[in-house]
């Protein structure tokens, strides 16, 4: 693949190479792929009154039930971030995607809550690597300035899976039943399965140039992981992330039991209103991937396109949940936990491309699985530990408020962190020397 050296607005090279054709194809098949990921975690969180209902749950029962999807999802991350630096990224996808789509079957019968909690468990090792493992195929085909907007593409595939899955589940739960909820997502697996085997290929960028202090592009060589996994913009990045996902996963498990329990929705009614913070979401991050993109092309730093643009909408999100008690009307509690969750999802399209700055490609899968392990131990934490806010609480509402406070005051620190870690470029510099 050619490449160019090119001078951006602020007066330092940066490497620059043509699109590989089919990149675009193979973008919108992994956003397909994260479609079904996603869809697959908000399944329990929709039908939580029913599966609750049937199998006689506490909220602690049903927080744990929640939490269990992410036992082994972190150490599942890790191991295979660790094959994918030598396994081609196109034979991992296909195995991960098989697992998901064979261990829903088990709920089109009656099971009881551990067959639940042991397939939640499974799933949730096929899944833990899955936007690792997407990422680093995507960064095959994209040089890296122009990498945050395919990112945020397949980011939101995890936004599309629940607007696109939560009415077509939530018709399918009462009209049929919550078991065949789980059906329909394990045939949908498979048919994005069987596409992937027939469509999918193995990106050509496997070397990745780096800005040399005059300007020749080269190999990075290799790093210690030691000395990556300790740098700022790593340890930043974790942190930051592991606030956006103690929000995504308190969607994913308590957002209709909120609705439904709090404030007094019926199951029917919540099939729209469950998805309008992944409506925020998807446009949200959609607009950071842009934006972040036209930051560089005009000469942004790298510290404030990707690092300060992610980590400062955390704040905002969590002041905004701090101010929930305050509200007295359905409607205004609904926004403000809508926008609140929505915004911090900016983080998880900068992240990926900040921590591609400086890590080595050799080393770039294991680098990107080994942060999401730790950022998605959050959903672990976030559903047992809320389930037993609620349980606790005088009311069911009150009960939920108190765990959004909990979130709020997560958002600010994680998004604070951020702001003072990030910095990339940094990173880069001391990786060459």
């Amino acid at each position: 693949m050619p490449v160019a050296i090119v001078t951006n607005g602020a007066g330092t090279t940066a490497a620059s190479s043509a699109v590989p054709k089919g990149a675009w194809g193979i973008t919108f098949l992994l956003f397909f792929y994260m479609l079904v990921n996603f869809a697959d975690k908000i399944v329990v969180g929709l039908a939580g009154v029913p599966i609750a209902t049937d199998l006689g749950l506490t909220p602690k029962e049903f927080g744990f039930l929640g939490s269990s999807f992410f036992f082994l999802f972190s150490l599942s991350a890790i191991a295979v971030g660790f094959i994918i630096n030598k396994v081609e990224t196109r034979w991992v996808l296909l195995v991960l995607s098989v697992i998901w789509a064979l261990v829903q079957f088990p709920m089109l019968f009656d099971v009881g809550f551990s067959t639940l909690v042991i397939c939640r468990i499974i799933l949730g090792a096929g899944e833990g690597p899955a936007f690792a493992v997407a990422v680093h195929a995507l960064f095959k085909w994209f040089p890296d300035e122009k990498r945050t907007l395919p990112t945020s593409i397949i980011s939101q595939g995890s936004a599309f899976g629940v607007i696109v899955a939560v009415p077509t589940l939530n018709w399918i739960i009462v009209n049929h039943s919550w078991h065949m909820a789980f059906g329909a997502l394990g045939l949908v697996g498979l048919i994005w399965a069987l596409a992937w085997l027939l469509i999918g290929r193995e990106g050509p960028l496997t070397d990745a140039p780096v800005d040399r202090p005059h300007g020749e592009a080269s190999k990075m060589p290799a790093v210690s992981y030691a000395r990556l996994l300790t740098a700022p913009t790593f340890i930043g990045c974790c942190v930051a992330t592991f606030g956006a996902y103690w929000a995504l996963s308190l969607g994913l498990t308590w957002f209709t039991p909120f609705l439904i329990n709090g404030l007094g929705f019926t199951q029917k009614d919540v099939g729209l209103i469950s998805i309008l913070p992944w409506v925020v979401g998807a446009s949200v991050v959609l607009f950071t991937g842009w934006l972040s993109q036209w930051m560089m092309a005009h000469g942004a730093s790298t510290r404030l396109a990707r690092g300060i643009l992610g980590a400062a909408p955390l704040v905002v999100g969590g002041l905004l949940l701090l101010s929930m008690p305050y509200v007295e009307s359905v409607p205004g509690r609904i926004a403000l936990l809508v926008a609140g969750t929505g915004i911090s999802g900016s983080i998880y399209v900068v992240c990926p491309a900040m921590l591609a700055e400086f890590t080595p490609v050799s080393q770039r899968g294991a680098i990107i699985a080994i942060y999401g392990a730790i950022y998605t131990l959050a959903g672990v934490i976030a559903p047992l530990l809320t389930g037993s806010v609620i349980e606790r609480a005088a009311t069911p509402l009150a009960g939920y408020i108190s765990g959004f406070q909990i979130l709020a005051v997560i958002l600010i620190a994680s998004g604070l962190i951020g702001l003072l870690l990030l910095r990339p470029s940094g990173e880069r510099a001391r990786a060459l020397r």
